[in-house]
C-alpha cells in the first residue's frame, strides 16, 4: 500500500484494505502460472497480510529487525515483528510458516 505521509505525493484517496484484497484475489486467478504472491506486511500492517493469506497470498516477506523508509511515510513498521510472533500469527491463521531463501527454497518448517 502507498503511504501517503511525507512525502511530495499528495493522494487524497489511498487504497483500501478491501482494494488491496480484492486484487489479491485476482492476482491469484488471473497469474496462476506465478507460484508466490507476497503480502508485503511492511506496507499494509500485519493484520491485512494475514488476511490476504485468505485471498491467495502465501508469501508474507519476513520479519525486519528494523525498517525506516516506509514507517517514515506513515507505515507502522518501524521496529519489524519478533520472529517467534511472526510464527505464531502464522500458524493460528491456519497456515504452516516456512523459512525460504531468496528464490523459494525451503530452509525451514514451523
Amino acid at each position: 500500500m502507498y503511504q501517503t505521509e511525507n512525502n511530495y505525493l499528495k493522494i487524497e484517496n489511498p487504497i483500501t484494505a478491501n482494494e488491496v484484497l480484492k486484487t489479491m484475489a485476482i492476482a491469484r486467478i488471473l497469474l496462476d502460472n506465478v507460484p508466490n504472491l507476497k503480502a508485503y506486511w511492511v506496507t499494509s500492517t500485519v493484520n491485512l497480510a494475514l488476511v490476504a493469506q485468505e485471498f491467495g497470498a502465501n508469501d508474507l516477506d519476513g520479519t525486519i529487525d528494523k525498517e525506516s523508509i516506509n514507517s517514515a511515510a506513515g507505515a507502522k513498521s518501524a521496529n519489524g515483528v519478533d520472529l517467534e510472533e511472526f510464527v505464531g500469527l502464522i500458524k493460528n491463521s491456519g497456515f504452516i510458516p516456512v523459512e525460504r531463501d531468496s528464490v523459494y527454497n525451503e530452509i525451514k518448517v514451523w
